[in-house]
C-alpha cells in the first residue's frame, strides 16, 4: 500500500470522530474515485476505520454477523480506499476507492443501481454520458 497516496481530509485520528451519536457506528458512504459513482454505504466503527486506514481496504462493521468484514473478503471484490474525509459534525465519512469489480452483493456496480438517475450529477462532471433520460430541466 506504500505506493498509493492517501488522503484524508477534516480528522487526523479516529478519536475525532463522533462515534457516540450512532452507538459506536459511523455511516461509511463509499464512492468511485475515478466515476464519482456512489457504490455503497455501510458502518464503521474505531476499529474498522483503523484497518482500512491500515490496510488500504474498505473494511466495515457489520451489524448482521457483529463482527468486522473487509469489503471483498468472500467476492474478491476489494474496495482500495484512495481518500476518506468525514463531514462537518464528525459524525459521517465518505470514502473514495477503487473498485476491483461490483461493489453490490447482487453482482451490480453499485448498490444504487435501482435508482431510477444514479448519481447523474456525479457522471456528468466526470464527463460519463448521461442517461438518455436527463436529470436536470
Amino acid at each position: 500500500m506504500s505506493s498509493v497516496i492517501r488522503y484524508f481530509h477534516g480528522f487526523k485520528s479516529a478519536d475525532e470522530l463522533d462515534f457516540a451519536k450512532n452507538g459506536g457506528l459511523i455511516p461509511a458512504i463509499v464512492q468511485h474515485c475515478q466515476s464519482g459513482l456512489v457504490l455503497m454505504m455501510g458502518y464503521m466503527n474505531k476499529e474498522s476505520l483503523q484497518k482500512t486506514l491500515d490496510t488500504g481496504l474498505v473494511t466495515f462493521w457489520s451489524r448482521s454477523r457483529n463482527c468486522l468484514w473487509t469489503k471483498g473478503e468472500t467476492s474478491k471484490n476489494f474496495l482500495h480506499m484512495r481518500s476518506i474525509a468525514c463531514d462537518c459534525d464528525k459524525d459521517t465519512l465518505l470514502v473514495l476507492a477503487l473498485p476491483d469489480g461490483p461493489a453490490c452483493h447482487l453482482g451490480t456496480e453499485s448498490c444504487f443501481d435501482a435508482s431510477p438517475e444514479p448519481d447523474c450529477v456525479s457522471r456528468y462532471k466526470a464527463g460519463v454520458p448521461l442517461p438518455e433520460k436527463r436529470c436536470l430541466p
